[in-house]
């Protein structure tokens, strides 16, 4: 049988329908610098701001993301690593010996459309910066649409170089991060210096109060009726609505109009911090923004070149240069912008060159590439998993195109906690299938890679142990208000426990 015409991918050494052969093997120098530029990247610019916006403490963040990044490291290594060096198979085509190729091409369909929506968002970061020296407007953090046709042709744009790279394979992938990580690092480091300068604290109290005085004046801003992210932008809004002057007056504990134009983050004195996020909120995003990727098993797809496990290790390059130093750095970012120009918008190109220049741009532009060139690469997998036969190339291109069109809608990146959060409710979950499948079957007494076995193409076992718990945790969510991350480990450990159930029910293992 000729393993060319069935498996097309594996003539350009991605083995996407078989074990990956010991002749293709990566040491593990190639995995950190994979980890620190996809994660040292668009996201960070993003995700930063929104504690500030969110009101976290200064100390929360710093001891949340340190606990947090260090489960997700230990998540890498000791969870997904050692199955994906020991199987050697992408994530979707292991799900598919156990959930059958019918279930699996949904799963790959709500896989590969979130993971196209991340990568949208980061394209639409990297415009953001493509966008300054053109003088192009930008939209606010308020828009859910592009504002004006030029971001429209700059998402364009910056969405077909990132998917023509992602669409040349792993290699490519793994090569243009190993160039870029290294210097967006240093410019992400050097950004964060600046910022902590432009904010001008002498001490670890004196940084506290900006800090502090920076998220009251935000949130006063963003309230309503104002919603707003500036003041000359809240004296616009009550020129057209006069009705809300008295609100404003009050909100900002000044007398008349001409006191309040003049009102800054430093002399703010309205109204206190409120923090929608503490300690433990910080700790579990950290842990698990990137859940469908360690216990979630996506990465299988990536640790499956390994040579050993402990590449998995590699994991911390990307969770305390990209999650701690350059969320922190980011994050100083807006606050250096809030005290200097009164913006509380975070959008990340204009903060990047405020504090950096030049080479701020050019690292909003690459960072924004470096998160969606793998991340596109995982969604065409995910496509050319559902259509067999299919290539590996033309599938992420489609992702690509899609990813594309959604990074002309900023909403996804403005939304971006909550997006994180949600796409690992909805993905981790499996995960936790692939996790008691491969560590359980005999234990418990059923059979591993069931669907393969039987030749059945919808495990029945499957769908209840990963819908149950996810369609649970999307009412609480959706209609309790309780924050995604609060509900990724329970899905993840319901979802495991169900499957062991469900299949001792309908996949009991048989003696000979």
């Amino acid at each position: 049988m000729s393993q060319t015409n069935e498996n097309p991918g594996e003539d350009q050494g991605e083995y996407e329908h078989t074990r990956v052969p010991d002749k293709a093997l990566k040491g593990g120098g190639k995995f950190w610098g994979m980890y620190a530029g996809e994660h040292a990247a668009g996201t960070e610019f993003m995700i930063g701001p929104l504690f500030l916006l969110s009101g976290v403490a200064l100390k929360d963040i710093f001891l949340g993301l340190f606990v947090g990044n260090l489960f997700a490291v230990l998540c890498w290594r000791y969870l997904c690593a050692p199955i994906a060096v020991k199987a050697r198979y992408t994530l979707y085509f292991q799900l598919e010996k156990i959930a059958g190729s019918r279930l699996v091409k949904f799963y790959n369909l709500a896989n590969g459309v979130l993971f196209c929506f991340l990568a949208g968002a980061m394209i639409t970061v990297s415009a953001t910066a493509v966008g300054i020296p053109f003088d192009i407007p930008m939209p606010a953090i308020t828009d859910l649409y592009p504002n004006n046709i030029s971001f429209v042709l700059m998402v364009l744009a910056v969405g077909a170089v990132i998917a023509i790279v992602a669409s040349r394979g792993y290699d490519m992938v793994a090569n243009f991060a190993n160039i870029a990580s290294p210097w967006m690092v240093l410019v992400f480091l050097g950004c964060g210096f600046v910022a902590l300068k432009q904010i001008g604290a002498a001490d670890w109290d004196g940084l506290n109060s900006i800090w502090t005085n920076s998220i009251d004046f935000s949130q006063a801003l963003n309230a309503k009726p104002f919603e707003t992210s500036s003041i000359a932008d809240l004296m616009e809004l009550l020129r057209q609505k006069p009705e809300l002057v008295p609100d404003a007056l009050e909100a900002f504990k000044v007398s008349d109009l001409e006191t309040l134009a003049k009102v800054t983050s430093e002399n703010f004195v309205g109204g206190s911090a409120k923090s929608s996020m503490g300690f433990w909120s910080v700790a579990l995003f950290a842990w698990f923004c990137n859940s469908a990727m360690h216990i979630g098993m996506a990465d299988l797809s990536v640790f499956r070149f390994a040579k050993k496990s402990s590449s998995g290790w590699a994991a911390a390059g990307g969770m305390y240069v990209g999650h701690y130093m350059a969320w922190i750095a980011a994050a100083f970012m807006l606050a250096a912008q809030i005290k200097a120009t009164g913006a509380t918008t975070p959008v990340p190109g204009p903060m990047a060159y405020n504090a950096a220049g030049i080479a701020g741009i050019i690292c909003v532009i690459v960072a924004g590439w470096t998160t969606a060139n793998p991340t596109i690469y995982r969604a065409g997998l995910a496509f050319q998993a559902m259509i067999p036969g299919s290539s590996r190339t033309t599938m992420t291109l489609v992702a690509g195109v899609v990813a594309t069109i959604a990074g002309v809608f900023p909403a996804f990146a403005w939304k971006l906690l909550g997006f994180v959060g949600f796409y690992g409710t909805v993905l981790a979950p499996m995960g936790a299938i692939i996790f008691a499948d491969w560590y359980f079957a005999r234990k418990m007494g059923f059979q591993q890679f069931a669907a393969e076995k039987n030749g059945t193409r919808f495990n029945m076992a499957v769908v209840l142990a990963w819908l149950i718990p996810v369609l649970i945790a999307t009412y609480f969510i959706q209609f309790q208000g309780v924050a995604s991350w609060f509900c990724i480990l329970p899905c993840w450990i319901a979802s495991g426990i169900l499957h062991i159930a469900f299949s001792r029910v309908f996949h009991k293992a048989t003696t000979a």
